[in-house]
């Protein structure tokens, strides 16, 4: 099978202003879907579901508990439009709502890439999106460019493909740029700090997962989903801002650590810091402080002690138990140690 797409949609990008889908928009989005799935796998992150969900809620105003109501009403709805128009096209859907844990628990991201791989087999485009009626801030993704990229890394996607109502990242001109080598702080000086109305993430946060994605090798564009042909265009690379991808060489296990949502920071001495970058186990010893809490088997950084964060690791014990008494035990092996 060949490595799929992974195509983000964002609220902005597919409702109208009152939160309601465009469904013009919707059907030419899933013609151009579907052209692609001639060639290969995909999975689309849509957002909207709260967005379609909120003009039955009485007097929203954007409460958790609304929000999630909203969720629960907008999920079918927008399922619905995704299944009838793909129908159109010979192609069914199905729906993923996801949580941090799929990502977190190797157990479960080794059942979510069967399920999702098993939807692929028989000519099914699976449709991500944060599980919002139940997620809690621990569980809940940031937004779903996040999600998206998490998808993308886990999958060793082909291309990820960001949709959202701008034409890409613009320059200070106003004018789009057209590809980005690398992503640096320059570049973060391009964002222009607001968001869209019904989305959560704006351009901020896309570069942030884009550097992510590329950093994993996967090529990554940002652009105009509601432009004609947009999808087909910038898969093509005809529009919306090109990151092009950056090497790579790590496996499936290490993607997986590096798909997880991290609980805690361990700053290290430099001889624990160049042991680490050595690819060396890191031993408690070599620990001068700890930020936040975590506990055997979860996602934690490592920081030298200047504040750079140089690998991200599976944690073989707890931080309240790193102590003199413990100085000789292993708090990460080397084979859940991933660089940065």
């Amino acid at each position: 099978m060949k490595s799929p797409i992974v195509l983000k949609l964002g609220t902005a990008a597919i409702t109208l202003p009152d939160g309601l889908i465009n469904k013009p928009l919707l059907r030419h989005i899933c013609a151009q879907v579907a052209v692609l799935a001639n060639d290969r796998p995909i999975i689309m992150v849509s957002s909207g579901a709260v967005g379609s969900g909120k003009p039955f809620i009485e007097k929203f105003k954007g409460t958790i508990n609304q929000k999630k109501a909203a969720a629960a009403i907008g999920n079918p709805l927008l399922m619905a439009q995704y299944a009838k128009n793909f129908a159109t096209h010979g192609i069914t859907v199905g729906q993923c709502l996801l949580e941090r844990s799929h990502f977190n628990h190797r157990e479960r991201f080794v059942q979510l890439k069967a399920t999702i791989n098993e939807l692929w087999k028989n000519g099914i485009i699976p449709i991500a999106n944060d599980n919002d009626v139940v997620n809690d801030r621990e569980l809940r993704f940031s937004d779903n460019d996040e999600l998206a990229t998490l998808l993308a890394v886990a999958f060793d996607a082909h291309k990820l493909l960001i949709g959202s109502s701008v034409a890409g990242l613009l320059d200070a001109d106003g004018k789009v740029v057209t590809v980005v080598s690398a992503i640096d702080e320059t570049l973060f000086g391009l964002v222009k700090p607001e968001k869209s109305a019904q989305g959560l993430g704006g351009m901020a946060s896309k570069l942030s997962h884009t550097r992510v994605a590329t950093g994993m090798g996967i090529e990554t564009t940002i652009f105009n989903a509601r432009a004609k042909n947009g999808i087909t265009d910038a898969m093509a690379g005809k529009t919306g801002t090109r990151f092009a991808p950056q090497k790579s060489t790590l496996n499936a296990r290490q993607r997986w650590l590096l798909s997880g949502h991290t609980h805690g920071v361990v700053v290290v001495d430099e001889g624990a810091a160049k042991a680490v970058l050595a690819r060396k186990s890191l031993l408690a010893v070599g620990v001068k402080e700890v930020k936040g809490h975590f506990v055997k088997g979860e996602m934690i950084e490592i920081e030298n002690i200047e504040g750079v964060l140089i690998a991200m690791a599976k944690a073989k014990m707890q931080a309240n138990k790193i102590g003199p008494e413990t100085r000789s035990l292993v708090l990460a092996h080397a084979n859940d140690i991933v660089l940065v």
